[in-house]
């Protein structure tokens, strides 16, 4: 009888919805019509993320009953300065933009291979290049 009510209300749902994400941990949770828990979490090929509690989230349910629900992206927060092609990857305070007149704005802290950019760069003498 239970999984047959379940059943019924999953038939009875959309095939996709938005809700707000309840349990941030390796299995993440969010809150559709009734609470939803070890949902799988996708994205582009090559594109890892983990939503944050409460980001709104979009669960594409998947199986031939929708039986297999998962999150497939949140809802864009911020698209101020981002102009037409534009794409913003963001996580807290940092940012990479990239533009579609060829330009990468980068935002944050940059780091290369570890190691902070501006201690990758000796400075220069006063003087310029050469010793004469």
């Amino acid at each position: 009888w239970l999984s047959g009510q379940r059943a019924r209300r999953l038939s009875e749902e959309g095939p996709a919805e938005l809700g707000p994400v309840t349990l941030e941990a390796e299995s993440v949770g969010a809150y559709l019509p009734g609470e939803r828990r070890g949902l799988t979490v996708t994205g582009p090929g090559g594109y890892c993320w983990r939503p944050r509690l409460g980001d709104q989230v979009l669960v594409i349910k998947t199986g031939e009953q929708g039986e297999r629900p998962c999150v497939a992206g949140t809802v864009c927060p911020d698209t101020a300065g981002l102009g037409p092609g534009d794409v913003r990857i963001c996580a807290g305070d940092a940012a990479v933009v990239l533009r579609t007149d060829g330009s990468i704005d980068l935002q944050g802290r940059v780091k290369l291979n570890g190691v902070p950019l501006e201690d990758k760069f000796e400075s220069k003498p006063a003087g310029g290049l050469g010793g004469g």
